[in-house]
C-alpha cells in the first residue's frame, strides 16, 4: 500500500483570522440604518425646509463619514495582545 501525503495548507504568517467580529457587524448595521433613516428624513420634509437641507445632510454624514469608517477600523484590544516591553 501507499501513503498518501495530505498537503497541508500554510497560513501566510502575515494574513491573520477574520478581523471583523460581531461588534463590527453590529457598528456597521448601525451606519446603515443611520443612512437609511437620513434619506427617509430628507425625503419627508419640503425642499427648502430644515430638516431636508440641513439635518438630514448632518444625519447622513454621520452615518457615511463615522460609524462605517469606524465598524471598518474597529479592534478590540485583548488583554492577552499586550505589547513586548523593551
Amino acid at each position: 500500500m501507499v501513503k498518501v501525503k495530505k498537503k497541508r495548507k500554510t497560513r501566510n504568517p502575515f494574513i491573520k483570522e477574520s478581523y471583523l467580529t460581531s461588534t463590527n457587524f453590529i457598528i456597521f448595521g448601525a451606519g446603515i440604518l443611520t443612512i437609511i433613516i437620513g434619506y427617509f428624513v430628507m425625503g419627508s420634509g419640503d425642499t427648502y425646509s430644515f430638516r431636508s437641507l440641513t439635518l438630514a445632510p448632518i444625519i447622513l454624514l454621520i452615518g457615511y463619514l463615522v460609524l462605517i469608517p469606524v465598524a471598518i477600523l474597529y479592534k478590540k484590544k485583548h488583554p492577552a495582545e499586550k505589547s513586548p516591553e523593551k
